[in-house]
């Protein structure tokens, strides 16, 4: 038999009040039934290549790339004509990959892919394309003032002017000083300078300091340089600055005095240039010492000397062809500091020479020795027209004038 509760009078009749109420608010707020989550339906694999199969003329530096836009990568080959496989790079979730490496000119290339969909389903893909043919290309190399190469890890002077030598015209200056860098430590300012349309020059504001260490780069592989022109490879030297090699030829007093890290270490009586100047087929031939900041470009022993090279013919009252002992060059057109046993009565009081600084045998095989590529040789209080650029004066041009030679603002 059930028992049954009867709750009578006052109090029954509240508690039945209540008893409604909360049985009718538990009813309204009851929360409504969870939607089960929609699972992705299984997808095949679909993949995106670029450049699109058979594309032709495709630059080498373009973003060659294959991205998988549904599904994942299982492998990529790159290989060329050759059937050499181009290494390359993928992303940790196997959905991007792309070549590792430059790719070549005038090459072609096959990409065979293989991906897998989420459905489980693989996929294989062969796509080919090639790369673009240049009209011309361009070297670059990276040498001194004296255009000898710039050699890893040698030692140069504190003056050291850098050139990159491009071995056709530039049109386009600016897009290759972008590729061109000169990195130091410790850091120094320094700007390009563009003597010509195939020499830009790279100094410092100040010469370096002992010590300095030196990056050059020129990263112009494929890059167009203007009318058809392309960068054949990149290139890339550092080396060191050595003692600081200071020498000071003065007019006044007919001396070159050498300052080896600011102390000096000998002086030498010379004979500099006789002044004046010769007309002879209608090119004025200057003999003066040029005043200015020039730079050891290279030496030589023996050296001839030969008049006929600058215009002078060899058999004219001032010709000459001579073979010279311990000759060191600082300038383009052929000033060098030289033994002349034949000037020695004059070196050190009267100058006689055709522009060169003559030395006795035993300063000159000295000078010879001491001297590095970039060493610093100023000629002070001498005649003639100042030292130009193209001379190998370019630490006689003053730096907001060198700045002004750059291609880039």
């Amino acid at each position: 038999m059930s028992a049954v509760l009867v709750i009578t009078g006052v109090l029954g009749a509240v508690l039945s009040v209540r008893l409604a109420c909360t049985l009718r608010c538990s009813s309204g707020t009851t929360a409504p039934a969870p939607v089960p989550a929609e699972v992705a339906s299984p997808t095949p694999a679909a993949v995106s290549i670029f450049p699109a199969s058979g594309a032709r003329d495709v630059d080498p530096l373009a973003a060659i790339s294959v991205t998988a836009t549904a599904g994942t990568l299982n492998d990529v080959s790159m290989v060329n004509e050759q059937g050499t496989r181009v290494a390359g790079v993928m992303t940790p979730d196997n959905t991007v990959w792309k070549p590792a490496v430059p790719l070549g000119y005038g090459r072609s290339y096959t990409l065979t892919i293989t991906a897998a969909g989420t459905d489980g389903t693989p996929a294989r893909r062969v796509s080919t394309f090639s790369t673009l043919i240049p009209s011309n290309q361009t070297k670059v190399y990276l040498t001194t003032t004296g255009g000898a190469p710039l050699h890893d890890g040698a030692r140069y002077g504190i003056g050291t002017v850098v050139v990159a030598h491009f071995d056709e015209p530039i049109t386009d200056r600016a897009a290759a000083q972008r590729r061109l860098s000169v990195t130091t430590s410790p850091a120094v300012p320094g700007s390009w300078y563009w003597l010509d349309d195939q020499n830009a020059h790279w100094r410092p504001q100040q010469y370096y300091q002992p010590g300095t260490t030196v990056t050059v780069t020129a990263n112009i592989y494929g890059v167009p340089l203007g009318n058809g022109l392309y960068g054949q490879e990149d290139t890339q030297v550092s080396f060191t600055i050595g003692d600081a090699h200071v020498s000071i030829a003065d007019d006044v007093t007919k001396q070159v005095s050498v300052y080896n890290n600011g102390v000096l270490v000998r002086t030498m009586p010379t004979s500099m240039g006789m002044g004046g100047s010769e007309t002879v087929g209608g090119q004025t031939i200057s003999f003066w010492t040029q005043p200015g900041v020039y730079t050891v470009m290279d030496k030589a022993n023996p050296v001839i000397m030969d008049s006929s090279t600058y215009g002078l013919p060899i058999n004219s009252r001032l010709g000459y062809r001579e073979t010279i002992k311990y000759a060191t060059r600082i300038s383009t057109d052929g000033i060098y500091l030289h033994q002349l046993d034949a000037t020695v009565w004059a070196q050190g009081n009267t100058n006689v020479s055709h522009g060169c600084l003559n030395l006795n045998a035993d300063n000159a095989q000295w000078f010879f020795a001491f001297s590095q590529p970039g060493d610093i040789v100023e000629v002070r209080n001498t005649g003639g027209d100042p030292l130009q650029v193209w001379q190998n004066g370019d630490w006689s041009m003053p730096w907001n004038q060198w700045l002004a030679g750059s291609a880039l603002p």
